[in-house]
Order: structure tokens, then sequence, then C-alpha cells
């Protein structure tokens, strides 16, 4: 996986977790990859991956249960959302808004390659709009 400079590993990690349940790749309730495997996958130290675990559970979007393994909690779709939500617009809408003031995009033209977007890379999934 290619990270960006600009954020921690491990938030990147949490956030292709989160990516996984609002893709609805990994179901609530259930089982999610290990520790070891996410860090083999994302080729980085299964300490990187235990640090994004923790940030999960303490959001309570997915729990440990000792000798089994890390878990979808029932809720964690919402929960996701609402803090996808949050971050989206506290840091990067300011940034959109201000290169689209800048550049003199009209919000009709964003609108539009917006649903070009979805249809090119969405089109396939059942993700709710």
């Amino acid at each position: 996986m290619e990270f960006r400079e600009n954020q921690a590993i491990y938030l990147q990690i949490a956030e292709y977790v989160c990516e996984q349940l609002l893709l609805k790749l990994w179901a609530p309730g259930g089982k999610i990859i290990s520790i070891r495997d996410l860090a083999i996958l994302m080729e980085v130290n299964p300490n990187t991956v235990q640090r994004a675990y923790d940030f999960l559970q303490q959001r309570e979007i997915i729990a440990n249960k000792r000798g089994v393994g890390y878990f979808v909690e029932d809720s964690a779709i919402e929960k996701v959302i609402g803090f996808r939500k949050e971050q989206f617009i506290e840091t990067e809408l300011p940034v959109l808004f201000r290169n689209m003031y800048l550049l003199n995009l009209p919000p009709d033209d964003i609108a539009e390659r917006y649903k070009k977007f979805i249809e090119q890379n969405f089109n396939n999934t059942n993700h709710e709009k």
C-alpha cells in the first residue's frame, strides 16, 4: 500500500478498515483480518496495525474477543460514517471549496464529475448514495 506522508500510517490503516466496512466488504458482527495478516498485507510492522486497531476500538468500531480475534461492532457503520463525515467536513471540504473558488470552478462542474466518478468506480456495488 502507498501511504501518504501527511498522515500517520496507523490512521491510514484505520481508514482502510473503515473503507472495507463502508464498501460492505466486512460486515457488522463479522470477524476481521488479524493484526499479523493485515501487517503483511500493508507491509508494515504489526505494532502499527495494533495501534490502528486500538484507535478503532476506542471509537467502538471494532472489538477484541480475547483469543478469538477482532470483530466489527454492530453499530460500526453508523460510527464510521459519523467519524468520516466530521473528518471530511473539517479538513477536506475547506480545501476543496478554496480550490473551487481560486480556480473559478462552478459547483455544477464538480457535481457532473462526481456523478461520472460514482458511475465509473462504484456502479457495481450495493453502496447506498
